[in-house]
């Protein structure tokens, strides 16, 4: 009787510290979903001039538009498109009422890195962004060939002698640039799969508990007779 009881209380145990974990990832998932409307409603915003001075947490996706001119310096950040292949973000200098800020045209493929680019005096409408692309898998950039691998706003401004300001274009800037705008599909949102894991593993810790306490109970049972 006392091992019939000591797995009942075990099984219990594990059984609600399971479902608890799930019932957590379920309100995570609540949380996230409400994240990024709220990314998504910044991103479609309306349009507003440069802030003097953005913040990289407050200003993060603010869609802005700016007029001023497009400089010929750029970087090339190495990327690769689903259904495309790999190619070059072109980070660009522009210059917008005596400011050098950094503007993310888009994407080109490999073969037109040396293309070239429409530049001089336009308009650009875009999203704010400090992009977290830096791990310690990162590879430095090859300086020398003009290929990054991460979009490093400090180390891309300090390349290119700009104010640390990127600004992801959504209007186009060149006929042959594709404009790659800000967007919440790259932030992850595991906590449903989570949930489902956590809740899938409750349901066999059950029947786990279920067939002990059936052999243990059985035993008895078949020694008697």
């Amino acid at each position: 009787m006392r091992r019939v009881l000591f797995l009942l209380m075990f099984g219990l145990a594990g059984f609600g510290v399971l479902v608890a974990l799930g019932s957590w990832q379920v309100q995570r998932l609540a949380w996230k979903e409400g994240v990024l409307a709220d990314i998504d409603a910044r991103i479609s915003g309306a349009p507003a001039a440069l802030p003097d001075n953005p913040d990289p947490d407050v200003n993060r996706y603010r869609p802005v538009t700016v007029t001023g001119e497009m400089r010929p310096d750029e970087l090339h950040v190495l990327v690769s498109l689903k259904r495309v292949g790999p190619g070059y973000r072109i980070i660009a200098p522009f210059l917008t009422n005596g400011r050098m800020i950094l503007i993310d045209r888009g994407f080109i493929p490999l073969e037109e890195r040396d293309t070239p680019r429409a530049l001089g005096i336009m308009e650009v409408t875009g999203n704010l962004h400090w992009p977290q692309e830096i791990d310690s898998f990162t590879p430095e950039p090859d300086t020398k060939e003009n290929i990054w691998f991460a979009r490093d706003v400090p180390a891309l401004a300090e390349a290119l002698g700009t104010e640390p300001i990127l600004l992801i274009a959504r209007s186009p800037t060149d006929p042959n640039i594709t404009p790659l705008p800000v967007d919440s599909v790259g932030i992850p949102n595991d906590h449903l799969q989570y949930a489902v894991t956590w809740f899938g593993l409750a349901a066999v810790w059950a029947g786990m508990t279920g067939f002990f306490l059936w052999r243990t109970r059985a035993r008895p049972e078949s020694e008697t007779a």
